[in-house]
Parts: structure tokens; C-alpha cells; sequence
């Protein structure tokens, strides 16, 4: 037989113009963001700063204006909340006419319109819905009246996400104010049981914690430091209870900002997760990209010079910055990148395809795979290969309906559900016209157990592109290997003696091939609109799994 090779062409599941190939997913849509919050007429916090943090991070926001305030970066100085009825015809307004992706819900004023709110997401059950109990502000200003905390109490279980800062979340328990990181932890498990939703413990008020809005901590809530929450880091962390989170308590590390200028900080975390946590479906995605913009907003907030106090962060740091009249380009400040402007559509998929080059043609070089394709492989090697896949495609098609669980669009939903259910079917008809005939042993092998448990890995992560990723070889790889046996086949001759003739016109299953299509452009897609760190832990993921598919069609001749 010609020497089996992958092809000099990247991959014909990766054509030459898929870099403009209509056949890829429409770009994902700019997520549509609801503020409902009081306004700040100095532009720091509030609404305001909802609606730049929210176009900061690619989203397009909208507003309902919950109250009015009289304050500046010094404190606030009065507070007016007009009738509930108006906010509830604003909400009406909005949600009569157009689709809403998120909700970010801040300062609620008083009971009336903590009810107003709670109606109305109890009949519109917006997909995502951030909750920043706005209650009291750093400087003391009581931002809630106290007969309305109860009302507040029965809208937190509506709530996908809870951010409050270390004195709101005391208020919310009834409990004293934690004194330390470990203590925050435990009055964050505490909501979260309470609730059943996730709760977002910030750290920028522990030790070192310099001045803010309430929601503003003094590296902004933006960082975690392992540990107690030490002066030099400002820990977070996600929290839920019921398994929702790859583990129960996601801790994110990072940098504490020395600066005095953390007004709206609060505000604009919350506004930036509901807007990426729409676009990613993934809170500790969402908080990971969300980060690094926020200590980027805090680091530059000293050049808008704003007022003579707790001055606002900078939320468009990340977009330009101005010196003599000249715009700098994103690598001379900071490293962060506009919110959604990843690779372009194709640049991603061709990355990993590149890089399984190396995986692809060692495989070619397998025993099993060259005895396959010219039929000397012995009959043992084969009936081990193919009970291993069946054991193999039982725990794949679990994770494939992870995958359907948190995809961010109802289509790529059920792509992935669909492809869970046809690997029960294969599995299936493996054991009824392949391995009814080849008696062999379904022991689980142990290349089979280790692929198996890095997928699972994977769909634990609480990342959609990681586990996608993840999933995306054994559809390429096998893909590729199985339209290039096949083509060797029929040059051949397709010869009806050939031992394993049946098995090699499988591969030509031109389903299979645009399924493998489709699951290349969506994990090409998740890539888009990841954030740079989640790109890497992507590709990551994808070189693992390339390796297991070479050390499974070599695992015949270690163990059969």
C-alpha cells in the first residue's frame, strides 16, 4: 500500500477560504443589557457606569432608572425615588419591544420598587440576572431604606448572580462584617445555600482595602489572592452550593491597585459579568475576562481627573488613550484587548490544526493503523479496538450533552445533544453488528479510562470553549484518519476479500464529516469570544485530547 500521511492541504475539514467560508456561524450577537439602578449625575457610578461598563465589554446597554440621586465623587447628598409604577412602565417599555440577553439590577431604593422589579422578572425570566444589593455605600450613605432589606431578601433566589461587597453580604446574613478571607468564604456559602444561586465574595475591603462606592473596593473587586487576602492581593471568588461551579468554590487571583479613584467600581463589576457571562455562558470565564479590565480601570482611573474625591475608574482603558493628540495602539498600555475582539473566524480552528500536524501523522504511523488499512491486522487487536470505543463513546456522548447544557446559543444546544445522542446509537450498534460477532472482554482499559476522565475534566471546568475544545478531536482526528484509510481503500481497489472492508466504507459517512464541519466553526467561535487566558487553557485542552487519539488506536497492540 502508498505510505498513509496527513495531507500536505491543512485538512479538508478546514478548507482554504474558511477564513471567509459562509458556512461558518453568523458572528455571535452583541449582548443586549438591561441596567435597572439609580443614576449618578457625576457619571461614576449607577446607571451611568452600567452603561459604559457594559458598552466596555461589548454589549449594548439599555437603562430603567430605579432613583434619583444628588451626589458627586465627595458622597451623595440626596436621594428621590419616583413612584414604582414608572419604573415598572419602563420595564414594560423595554421588554414590549426588544430581547433582552441580561439583567444587571443595582440600587432599588425602597420596597415598592424591590416588588416592581421581582414582578417583573418573575413574567419576562431574563436568561442571565446579576444582582448588586446596593445598600450601603463606604462612606456610610444608606443607599436602601432598612424596611425594604426584606423585600430585597425575597428577590436574591431570582438572582443567577449575587455580587455584594463584605458589609452588604453581613447585612444580607444578619451577621457581623467578616474580618478575614476565610470568614468571607464561609458568609458567601452561607448566601449562596440560603438562595440557591452563586454568589460573587469580593476582597477589595479586606486588609488594605482602600476607599469605594460600596461596590468600589480598592483594587476593585477584581482580584484573589490564595489565602487570607494579604495587603498586597484582593481575592474573589465565585460560590455555589449546588454543583453548578466545577467545584464549589472558584477562587480567581489577583492584584490589589493603590489608588483612590474606585467610584462606580461596584456598579461596573456587576454590568461587565452580566455582559460577558451572556456572551461566554460561563461565570468563572466571565469573572477571568472581567478582571483584568477592571484592574486596568482601576490603574488608569487617575487620568480622567475627575473631582476632588473618590474620583471614577476608567472603563474605556482598554480603547485608546490620548497623548499629544495621538491615539496609542492597545500594546503600548496594558495588554487587554476590546472585550469580543479575538482571532478572526478561522484563525483559531487552522492554530489547532497546525498543531496536531505532529499527532496526526504519528498515528498514520501506528501498526494498527497501517495493518488496518491493508488488512494484515490482527483479528484480536481489532475486536479490542472496537469494545474500548464502545466503553469510549458512552462516557463521550456524556460529555457532549455538557456541552449542550451550557452552549450560549439554542443551535449549538442542539448540535451537541444531538451529537450525544447519535454516539449512544453508534455504541449501540457497535454491540449489535460488530462486537456480537468478536466475543472479546469490556473491560474498561486504561487508555480508555484516562481519555474518558480528561474529558470529564474538561466538562467540569465550567468553560464551554475548554470542553468543547476538548470534545473537537475525537470528530477531527478520527475524521481526518478515517477519510484518509478510506481513500486508500478504494485506490485499492476496495477489495471485497479485505478482512475489514465493512469497517473502512464506514468512514464515509458524509454525516460525520459535517458534523466534524460544524464542530470545528463552533469551537472556532467560542475561541472569538473568549478571553485570551481562556484561548490558551482552549488549546490546551484540544493538544491533550489530539495525544489520547494517537495513544488509543495504539492501545490494541499494548493490551488486547
Amino acid at each position: 500500500m502508498s505510505a498513509l500521511s496527513a495531507r500536505p492541504n491543512p485538512s479538508e475539514f478546514l478548507p482554504p477560504n474558511f477564513l471567509h467560508s459562509e458556512s461558518l456561524p453568523a458572528p455571535p450577537r452583541i449582548p443586549r443589557v438591561l441596567a435597572i439602578a439609580g443614576s449618578d449625575p457625576s457619571g461614576g457610578a449607577g446607571i451611568q457606569a452600567d452603561l459604559k461598563s457594559i458598552a466596555a465589554n461589548g454589549g449594548y446597554g439599555m437603562a430603567a432608572i430605579t432613583a434619583l440621586t444628588a451626589q458627586n465623587t465627595q458622597g451623595v447628598r440626596a436621594v428621590h425615588v419616583p413612584p414604582a409604577a414608572f419604573l415598572t412602565a419602563q420595564l414594560d417599555a423595554i421588554s414590549d419591544d426588544i430581547g433582552i440577553d441580561a439583567v444587571k439590577i443595582g440600587m432599588l431604593g425602597d420596597a415598592a420598587v424591590i416588588d416592581a422589579v421581582r414582578v417583573w422578572l418573575e413574567k419576562m425570566r431574563p436568561a442571565v440576572v446579576v444582582l448588586d444589593p446596593v445598600m450601603v455605600a463606604t462612606s456610610g450613605d444608606r443607599l436602601l431604606q432598612e424596611s425594604a432589606e426584606a423585600a430585597l431578601q425575597g428577590l436574591l433566589p431570582l438572582a443567577d448572580l449575587i455580587t455584594p461587597n463584605l458589609a452588604e453580604l453581613a447585612i444580607l446574613l444578619k451577621e457581623p462584617v467578616a474580618a478575614d478571607w476565610s470568614e468571607a468564604l464561609a458568609q458567601g456559602k452561607r448566601l449562596a445555600a440560603l438562595t440557591g444561586t452563586t454568589v460573587l465574595v469580593k476582597g477589595g475591603h479586606l486588609q488594605g482595602g482602600g476607599p469605594g462606592d460600596g461596590h468600589a473596593h480598592g483594587a476593585g473587586a477584581d482580584g484573589h489572592a490564595a489565602g487570607n487576602g494579604d495587603r498586597d492581593g484582593c481575592p474573589d471568588a465565585l460560590v455555589n452550593t449546588g454543583g453548578l461551579l466545577g467545584q464549589e468554590t472558584v477562587v480567581v487571583p489577583g492584584e490589589r491597585i493603590a489608588t483612590r479613584n474606585s467610584h462606580g467600581t461596584g456598579c461596573s463589576l456587576s454590568s461587565a459579568m452580566a455582559t460577558v457571562q451572556a456572551r461566554v455562558g460561563d461565570w468563572e470565564a466571565a469573572l477571568r475576562e472581567v478582571k483584568p479590565w477592571l484592574l486596568g480601570a482601576l490603574r488608569e482611573a487617575s487620568a480622567l481627573d475627575v473631582g476632588t474625591g473618590n474620583g471614577p475608574v476608567h472603563h474605556f482603558h482598554h480603547l485608546q488613550h490620548l497623548q499629544g493628540g495621538q491615539a496609542l495602539k492597545d500594546g503600548q498600555r496594558g495588554q487587554h484587548r476590546p472585550a469580543g475582539h479575538g482571532p478572526a473566524a478561522g484563525e483559531f480552528a487552522a492554530a489547532l490544526r497546525a498543531g496536531a500536524a505532529g499527532d496526526l501523522e504519528a498515528i498514520y504511523a501506528l501498526d494498527f493503523v497501517r495493518g488496518l488499512a491493508d488488512g494484515t491486522l490482527p483479528e484480536h487487536e481489532f475486536a479490542y479496538y472496537l469494545a474500548q470505543d464502545a466503553i469510549y463513546l458512552n462516557g463521550y456522548s456524556r460529555v457532549l450533552a455538557r456541552a449542550a447544557a451550557i452552549a450560549p446559543t439554542e443551535t449549538e444546544q442542539l448540535f451537541w445533544a444531538r451529537s450525544a445522542q447519535t454516539c449512544l446509537e453508534v455504541e449501540s450498534e457497535l454491540h449489535r453488528s460488530w462486537l456480537s460477532a468478536r466475543p472479546t472482554a469490556s473491560t474498561l482499559g486504561p487508555v480508555t479510562k484516562a481519555y474518558v476522565d480528561h474529558l470529564l475534566a474538561a466538562s467540569v471546568s465550567g468553560s464551554y470553549g475548554v470542553l468543547v475544545a476538548a470534545a473537537l478531536p475525537c470528530f477531527w482526528l478520527y475524521a481526518e484518519v478515517g477519510s484518509t484509510l478510506h481513500r486508500e481503500f478504494l485506490a485499492g481497489g476496495a477489495p471485497g476479500e479485505h478482512p475489514y472492508a465493512g469497517w473502512l466504507r464506514t468512514y464515509a459517512d458524509e454525516d460525520f464529516a459535517a458534523a466534524t464541519r460544524q464542530a470545528i466553526a463552533y469551537t472556532d467561535t467560542a475561541a472569538g469570544r473568549a478571553s485570551e487566558s481562556e484561548r490558551e487553557a482552549m488549546a490546551l485542552a484540544f493538544r491533550q485530547s489530539s495525544r489520547y487519539e494517537v495513544d488509543f488506536f495504539d492501545a490494541p497492540r499494548l493490551y488486547a
